[in-house]
């Protein structure tokens, strides 16, 4: 496993376990085989893990796992998806959500705290669900005049390492979150040969992932790369039952070069695109989505493999598939 910085945080492995396949959002699995797949990831040199509350019963697998004495040397995030609530309640759901984490984990504090909001403009309309904006959406104003002062006092007391946003918002307003001091430390941006956000993008602009990995780079701004595997779009097949009209159906047929080029190479397409989110500059960590130890197993061989050689590279991103 190699280690790399993640903005202030040192020694965090390439690979950072994700608590959506623990939570079971990427398909069935068991709690005994969760809590089996987080100690084995520890085992295996992982040090840090992403957790939600959102994310069904994955924080509970963190307190099965360790039973509150989680390893020194492993880090633990969680977050929030604040929406818009009334002025003046910021704070006091960032750390209630915040407080309900810690709990259902054992853990004393999270090493990473992220909004896990849309942000957008004040004015911005969605393309889709702009009727349900205030659950998923927080806009500007709200962020710089009560998010980032909330998140700097949770920093200030100790209840947290650090904070960070979810990169997954309006393009523009993440850029201007990356620009505005002070900046988080850390930004969950996409990370697919797709460029695909799938069915979390909930507005019409191009995404823009590589930009807002390359404006968090140069203002020292740690970065998750999410979404390596598209939520199943770029695998051998979709574990899970979603509709054909889906977004991620959409790009699992989009990818099809992709898997006929896996085919011939004889290698299965998650690793492959494991390694191509790896490799992508400017990544420092690549949260995983698996659900049980073989998954796991397949993504550790993934990041033991190492760099992508450039004519690999080449005739990945020469299939076309990149999102317009």
């Amino acid at each position: 496993m190699r280690y790399v910085d993640l903005g202030p945080l040192k020694n965090v492995s390439r690979l950072t376990l994700g608590g959506g396949g623990l939570g079971r959002l990427w398909g069935e699995t068991s709690l005994d085989e969760t809590v089996a797949t987080t100690r084995a990831a520890v085992d295996a040199g992982i040090t840090l893990i992403d957790t939600a509350p959102m994310y069904l019963d994955c924080e509970r697998v963190i307190g099965a796992a360790f039973e509150g004495a989680l390893p020194n040397h492993v880090r633990l995030t969680s977050k929030h998806q604040l929406g818009q609530p009334a002025r003046g309640e910021v704070a006091a759901r960032l750390e209630a959500s915040l407080d309900a984490s810690l709990a259902a984990m054992r853990a004393p504090r999270a090493d990473i705290f992220f909004l896990h909001s849309n942000l957008c403009a004040d004015d911005y309309v969605f393309s889709r669900h702009n009727d349900r904006r205030a659950s998923f959406a927080t806009p500007w104003s709200m962020y710089v005049d009560e998010v980032v002062p909330a998140m700097e006092s949770l920093k200030a007391r100790g209840r947290i390492g650090t904070w960070g946003i979810t990169g997954v918002g309006v393009p523009s307003t993440v850029l201007k979150a990356l620009a505005h001091d002070p900046a988080p430390d850390v930004v969950q941006a996409l990370a697919n040969l797709l460029d695909s956000a799938g069915g979390i993008r909930n507005f019409a602009e191009t995404a823009r992932p590589r930009d807002i990995i390359a404006a968090a780079k140069a203002r020292g701004v740690g970065v998750l790369g999410i979404r390596a595997v598209q939520a199943g779009a770029l695998t051998a097949a979709i574990d899970r039952a979603i509709k054909d009209s889906h977004p991620e159906s959409t790009d699992f047929r989009r990818a099809a070069p992709f898997r006929g080029l896996c085919a011939e190479l004889g290698v299965d397409p998650a690793v492959l695109a494991h390694r191509y989110a790896l490799d992508m500059k400017g990544v420092d960590s690549v949260i995983l989505g698996v659900k049980n130890r073989a998954e796991l197993t397949a993504c550790l061989d993934a990041e033991a493999a190492g760099p992508l050689p450039p004519d690999l590279r080449a005739r990945i991103d020469g299939l076309g598939l990149i999102e317009a």
